[in-house]
């Protein structure tokens, strides 16, 4: 191994390089994307498999290198793939989505190569080797902030989402996303895919990659029995049209037994036979995608190939695992290119698409928005009875719809379910049957897939690509689309342009669904987004009323790059707020809904609307005893955290709005104060941090069979009678 005198300076840090390779003299010396072009000419020019078989080697070298520097990360995985990626590229396919977060230093080794990292600063394989797994730099997986990456990738199932919201805004503009074989092992990735297809037949413009390897992380992938013939019969029975398959044990000479197979280990000759096959079916399948079939590309090749072990073995590296441990040492020897070889490869992945993907892909520059114009906001007279929440906002939302054909609003459980019905005859459900009776029809804005991880994925994916979104949500039911709502709301954090806020509305709460019992009773979600409040940019806000929650609606669609949940019922309550108390309370995070003289003066801190019931009877309690009270209802708990309890200013489009020392006195200073919620108790803990006088807590227990919500609140201790006994007693 030798460093040749001409080695180009990006290549600072690279430990080992090859004295030759196999006819590189004949199909390396010029870079196979001519100057000016943005890909290769054709899938079958030697040329241009020569040099896509040189880049997935590069990527190979890279991974290994920069995971080992650190001891740390998951090599295997993309080494799997990496004849795929470097296919992409050279076909100018630089749009691509991953759901893999555990490929993270590969698809870092992508952008590096294509000169995207130069953006962060990272110019040298020594500098990508030093900022790999370090704080302002390239982190373990995926996230928003990376110059040139599409996605975020976190929990698995969650990377289709991306590639499918990418699609919907972005005609014409493939979107190719990997998909392990731990992930299409659930039924998550293959359901939402075919409800998406089902609801936009003509979108089609996403290209799921799986990456058969046939391993997970510590053992075999529970699909890795299945034969070829099996594997498009699961496709196309989930509504693909198009199945390409690429196995590499069709091309190995090496006589490597079993059904996975390292094609490192084959001839020259045969390495690039396989290389030409995966480009030829890459650009088949683009082909097919962009035309308007539903279809995916499967490569099927053995996990770890090409580095430092085979299998489940090859997924993480853990300490000892060093660049001078003796089996890395020998896989980046074997990995090792010429000096001009990495040249070309630069050259090539520059050019490709048209530059770096940090100056090209679509997710480098803010998606325009129409204009909504104003609200039709409707400011009820405070004392009004029986006005929905819900029903107020949903018209609001009809209103966004209509002025925005990008905008959809998810919902798994049914809008009409949620008091949001009205949404469903201004924008319509998407659905191939066209009823009026139940307002479908296949061209609509309300997406209704039975999973609120398909909900949250397509509403989430939306914002983060750059459109309006709402998910609609039970609150019982929320959970099981959060995880990739929390992921976009991180990656929302970290990212490098302005972006629509993702906005939820959770109904039906633990409250309103006595009858249903506990199973409908689940409001300890609520302590999820209270975590989430540290983070800096997640607003949970819970309007008291019809009036309060139009407020809330209109600021959270004027917002950038925060994760905003609206909590409110969708039972009809009493009027008791005007538009500009919301307002205020908005920026300070509560108003003072009543207040009453006294003697001595109990607080009572609110979060939500049902529960005002009881504190609204506690306070009249309280005045029968000649105890003075103040009802402070409490809608954005998030401005009511001390400045330093939040990571705001690390945030992108940060908002260090919170309420000063003298307004929080103004709101919650009394003799005792009881803090009230009918959800978790998290919320309340802003207000117990900065409180100085005797507090006390009643929040949410256990969910139980009721026959109405004051019954559900009883067996939760949420009773006037209770908020009454214990101020007494803080008051001594």
């Amino acid at each position: 191994m030798t460093v040749a005198s001409t080695t180009p300076a990006f290549c600072q840090g690279i430990q080992y390089f090859a004295d030759e390779l196999p006819d590189f003299e004949t199909y390396g010396r010029d870079a196979a994307i001519a100057q000016g072009e943005t890909r290769i000419a054709s899938p079958s020019d030697s040329k241009a498999v020569y040099q896509t078989l040189v880049a997935a080697e590069a990527l190979r070298y890279l991974t290994l290198q920069i995971t080992a520097s650190k001891s740390s990360g998951h090599p295997g995985g993309f080494a799997s793939i990496a004849e795929e990626i470097a296919a992409l590229m050279m076909l100018g396919y630089k749009n691509i989505v991953t759901e893999v977060g555990h490929h993270a230093p590969g698809f870092y080794s992508n952008v590096f190569l294509d000169r995207s990292l130069e953006d962060m600063g990272i110019e040298t394989v020594q500098q990508l080797r030093d900022r790999f797994r370090e704080t302002d730099g390239l982190l373990g997986h995926l996230s928003g902030q990376i110059p040139g990456l599409l996605n975020p990738a976190g929990p698995l199932g969650q990377g289709q989402h991306f590639a499918m919201a990418a699609a919907k805004l972005n005609p014409g503009t493939l979107f190719p996303v990997t998909i392990g074989d731990g992930g299409i092992g659930e039924p998550y990735v293959t359901s939402s895919i075919s409800h998406f297809h089902t609801a936009f037949p003509h979108i089609t413009n996403f290209l799921p990659i799986l990456v058969w390897n046939g391993h997970s992380q510590e053992h075999h992938s529970m699909i890795s029995t299945k034969t070829n013939e099996e594997m498009i019969r699961y496709f196309t029975g989930n509504d693909f049209q198009e199945v390409f398959l690429v196995d590499a044990k069709d091309y190995d000479d090496a006589n490597q037994a079993g059904n996975y197979v390292d094609s490192s280990l084959f001839s020259w000759q045969q390495r690039l036979a396989f290389t030409q096959a995966v480009l030829e079916k890459t650009e088949k399948a683009a082909q097919s995608a962009l035309n308007g079939k539903l279809t995916v590309l499967i490569i099927k090749q053995l996990k770890g190939t090409g580095v430092h072990k085979r299998g489940a073995k090859s997924h993480n590296l853990y300490p000892g695992d060093t660049v001078e441990k003796d089996y890395i040492v020998t896989a980046l020897k074997e990995r090792a290119l010429p000096a001009q070889a990495w040249e070309v490869v630069r050259t090539n992945f520059h050019r490709a698409g048209g530059g770096p993907a940090s100056k090209t892909v679509v997710t480098e520059k803010a998606l325009p928005l129409p204009e909504i114009g104003t609200l039709p906001k409707q400011e009820y007279s405070v004392g009004e009875e029986k006005k929905v929440a819900t029903t107020a906002m949903g018209e609001l939302i009809a209103h966004v719809g209509q002025q925005n054909p990008n905008f959809i609003i998810s919902n798994s459980d049914g809008n009409a379910a949620s008091g949001i019905n009205n949404v469903n005859q201004a924008l319509k459900i998407i659905h191939p049957t066209a009823d009026d009776t139940y307002s479908q029809q296949p061209k609509g804005q309300v997406y209704e897939p039975l999973s609120e991880d398909a909900c949250a994925g397509l509403a989430g994916a939306s914002s983060l690509m750059g459109a309006r979104s709402v998910w609609c949500s039970y609150e019982s039911f929320a959970i099981n689309g959060l995880p990739i709502w929390q992921t976009v709301t991180q990656a929302m954090a970290e990212l490098r342009r302005p972006t629509p806020s993702t906005i939820t509305l959770f109904t039906a709460g633990a409250l309103e669904q006595g009858r249903n019992g506990w199973t409908h009773q689940r409001p300890e979600v609520e302590n999820y987004f209270a975590a989430m409040m540290r983070n800096g940019n997640v607003f949970p806000l819970f309007p008291c009323d019809a009036n309060s929650i139009q407020v809330c609606y209109e600021w959270a669609l004027g917002t950038k790059n925060k994760g905003i949940t609206i909590t409110a019922s969708k039972s009809g309550l009493p009027v008791r707020s005007t538009f500009q108390q919301t307002e205020e309370a908005l920026e300070k995070g509560a108003f003072v809904l009543q207040e009453t003289p006294g003697d001595k003066t109990v607080v009572l801190a609110v979060i939500g609307d049902m529960t005002l019931i009881p504190a609204l009877e506690a306070a009249q309690q309280f005045k029968e005893q000649g105890i003075g009270s103040k009802v402070v209802s409490v809608i954005s708990p998030r401005r009511l955290y001390r400045p330093h309890d939040t990571a705001w200013e690390t945030c992108a489009e940060a908002d260090g709005g919170f309420i000063d020392d003298v307004e929080f006195h103004n709101r919650f200073h009394g003799d005792a104060l009881i803090g009230i919620s009918g959800a978790a108790s998290g919320m309340l803990e802003p207000i117990m941090l900065r409180s100085n006088c005797p507090r006390d807590t009643f929040s949410w227990k256990r969910g139980e069979t009721a026959a109405s919500a004051n019954a559900v609140m009883a067996i939760n201790g949420l009773t006037a009678e209770n908020f009454v006994k214990r101020a007494l007693a803080l008051l001594g």
